[in-house]
């Protein structure tokens, strides 16, 4: 029997993503590049505790300040969104962090412009990004209108969804492995908000932008 993937090597492990047996290489080499890993895959996890995040470089949106004080009194937001974006991670095959990642970058393009007056939607052209970016949409929707009926107001303005998209984009930044499609993002708001255990940035403290 040889690897399912290389079919030359002698298999070692059995691969959920491709439902067959493959070689250590092949698992290390094509995990999240040509193989859609499932976030349980045991030899993942394994792999989660000793890669390293790429470098992100320039950081975007920095002029956009995330302090302590902001994501606390945006908790219970921070949570809504990133379990939205778990929810829809899970409901949608092949979304991977870059579509995140997309879809927050047009998300936080669309706020600004709330903030200067002028509004204009900058939707993604990626069919999956967009999704997520519509989606996300809603669920800031509903969030305020929740508030407004069980308030009789609007607590949560338009100045910290941005924050909070750009705490999200961020954290993705940091996050993210450099694979095509990586999960890493995903995977660390799962564990944060399944109770698991706590990526090495958990999303509501580790991050604070200066």
């Amino acid at each position: 029997m040889a690897c399912a993937i290389c079919d030359t090597r002698r298999p070692r492990r059995f691969c959920p993503g491709v439902r067959g047996e493959i070689c250590s290489l092949c698992c290390g080499n094509e995990r999240e590049v040509t193989v859609d890993c499932p976030l349980d895959c045991e030899f993942l996890q394994e792999a989660r505790r000793h890669e390293k995040p790429v470098e992100p470089g320039e950081i975007p949106n920095r002029d956009i300040r995330v302090s302590e004080k902001l994501l606390h009194e945006n908790e219970d937001l921070l949570a809504f969104l990133s379990t939205t974006i778990l929810r829809i991670a899970a409901e949608t095959p092949g979304v991977v962090d870059l579509d995140v990642r997309e879809a927050l970058e047009s998300l936080i393009r669309t706020y600004r412009t709330l903030q200067s007056g002028v509004y204009y939607e900058s939707r993604p052209v990626n069919p999956l990004a967009a999704q997520i970016y519509v989606v996300l949409q809603q669920a800031a929707a509903e969030y305020r209108q929740a508030e407004q009926q069980q308030l009789g107001m609007t607590k949560t303005r338009e100045a910290a969804l941005l924050g909070m998209f750009v705490f999200l984009q961020h954290f993705e930044l940091h996050q993210n492995n450099g694979r095509r499609r990586g999960r890493a993002f995903i995977d660390a708001l799962r564990r944060f908000y399944s109770g698991g255990p706590e990526p090495e940035a958990a999303p509501a403290s580790s991050l604070i932008l200066p």
